[in-house]
């Protein structure tokens, strides 16, 4: 009695963990973009050789096409050319404008190009992205395979800059439910810091400070080098205000050294990541969208799944048929023949598992999708951003079913193409602000009410914060002060006095 009791726990342990791989696998494979899903559907058929491309199409749980008519209604309410350098200045100096309140919204470098342009130049294809980039110099270094495993997922959690602001904690729980991995903050510090030594120097920089101390230290010892650092260490405050005489003054230097000085500082790069991206062909990242979102001029909204090279799958018929053959013949088979089974079930099934698992990929991008073009559906006809209404993940996850951490993987890595520009997912969420007559508004349509006032000002006589404020109010956005500041730093827009 004993003895039948344990080995029932044992089987109820093994399913319990067999679960728990598939849905690891499936949340793996939704977290892929399309080029990275081709690459991992690859190797897997290079490993299994009971899954091969099929000459059908696979069934799938829903139809990837999601058709909206203009009749439906609305659902209720993310150096060396003298222009890189010029550039990367200015970066710079917008980054340091943001230092003491948003630092963990500092304006993307864009390489001197407006929005507009940026659109414009993003490269769509199999291009090396700079995550890519980082993953071939990862594959060199002298990592073991645990450290290649938490570094790859750190890589992934980078920003388009190349900083990770994402808190250590949070992705120590990550490794844990989503990979399998019990690391401690303290591990994936020293993998961290084994990131922070590739190229280019500053990425993986938690903050802007570590991003700039990690670009100095890179170079040669000398009197400029440590000099550096200090301004950087001990003048953060002051550095990020460019007051640069009270620095030259503390240092005790002379016009020509504080001269000297600054134009080093100034060649620090504050977006490591952003700047990487551009050595390949121009861009910020090239990208291959997930989704083409399809617009028509009569208001109906269409969306399809990007499948670029994936191939349909199926279970190798040959595998089928000999697992089939053995089993009908089992109680007369030999040792041999039952190793040779036990080992064509475990690639059938294996192979069933990643078939599934592709399906609820499938699925969930589909259902993901389709929430945010109602949920948004006004800025996929119009292309305002002012018309996009305040959305969080939670409001994705009540309308779809999924899971919350589960919407965050779909719109962390994926991009959507739609008729006014290709988007990364993250674009169409942004909180709400909630005026003191109760009425909630959409942070990215007050920014861009605040971007539009800017862009008309006198450049010779620039609007002031109270300014900015007042006029806000008059356009029906009534926000204090301290919102139009911060909104305005979150922008990459100085104060008036750096706007002249």
């Amino acid at each position: 009695m004993s003895q039948s009791q344990i080995q029932e726990q044992k089987q109820e342990q093994k399913l319990a963990q067999s679960f728990s791989q598939q849905q690891l696998l499936q949340a793996q494979l939704t977290e892929l973009p399309i080029t990275q899903l081709i690459e991992r559907v690859n190797a897997e058929m290079d490993d299994n050789p009971a899954l091969e491309i099929g000459t059908e199409s696979p069934e799938l749980p829903d139809n990837l096409d999601y058709q909206e008519s203009a009749d439906t209604p609305e659902a209720p309410d993310d150096y060396d050319s003298l222009r890189e350098r010029e550039d990367r200045q200015s970066a710079l100096d917008e980054a340091l404008q943001n230092i003491g309140r948003d630092d963990e919204e500092l304006p993307v470098y864009q390489g001197g190009n407006n929005i507009g342009e940026e659109r414009e130049e993003m490269v769509y294809g199999n291009g090396v992205s700079f995550y890519d980039q980082l993953k071939e110099q990862m594959r060199l270094a002298d990592l073991t395979e645990r450290e290649q495993s938490i570094m790859e997922y750190l890589i992934g959690s980078l920003d388009d800059d190349g900083l990770i602001r994402k808190p250590l904690e949070a992705i120590s729980d990550e490794l844990a439910v989503y990979h399998n991995i019990d690391a401690t903050i303290q591990e994936i510090e020293q993998v961290l810091m084994k990131l922070q030594q590739l190229d280019p120097a500053g990425i993986g920089a938690r903050s802007l400070q570590e991003c700039l101390l990690l670009q100095i230290e890179r170079r040669d010892d000398s009197r400029v080098k440590e000099l550096m650092k200090r301004v950087v260490t001990d003048y953060f405050e002051a550095f990020t205000k460019k007051h640069w005489d009270k620095i030259k003054t503390s240092l005790k230097l002379s016009d020509l050294q504080a001269k000297a000085l600054f134009g080093e500082l100034r060649r620090l790069n504050p977006k490591p990541g952003a700047s990487m991206g551009e050595t390949v062909g121009r861009s910020l990242q090239q990208i291959t969208p997930d989704f083409i979102v399809d617009t028509s001029d009569d208001g109906t909204i269409t969306f399809t799944l990007n499948q670029g090279e994936m191939p349909e799958l199926k279970v190798s018929q040959s595998f089928a048929d000999s697992m089939k053959e053995y089993q009908q013949g089992k109680e007369h088979i030999s040792r041999q023949q039952k190793e040779a089974l036990l080992y064509i079930k475990r690639k059938v099934d294996a192979a069933q598992g990643f078939i599934e698992a592709i399906r609820v990929r499938r699925h969930t991008l589909t259902v993901t999708m389709k929430a945010i073009i109602q949920l948004q559906r006004q800025f996929f006809l119009d292309g305002d951003e002012a018309s996009l209404q305040p959305m969080i993940l939670k409001d994705v996850a009540e309308r779809t079913g999924l899971d919350l951490s589960t919407v965050s993987r779909v719109s962390n890595s994926k991009y959507a193409q739609t008729r006014w520009g290709t988007f990364p997912l993250r674009h169409f969420f942004s909180d709400s602000y909630t005026t003191s007559q109760g009425e909630e508004l959409s942070t990215r349509r007050i920014k861009a009410a605040l971007r539009d006032i800017i862009d008309g000002e006198d450049k010779r006589k620039p609007l002031s914060d109270d300014a900015l404020t007042r006029l806000m109010a008059e356009q029906g956005f009534p926000i204090a002060r301290r919102t139009v500041a911060k909104y305005r730093e979150q922008l990459g827009i100085p104060v008036a006095r750096l706007r002249k």
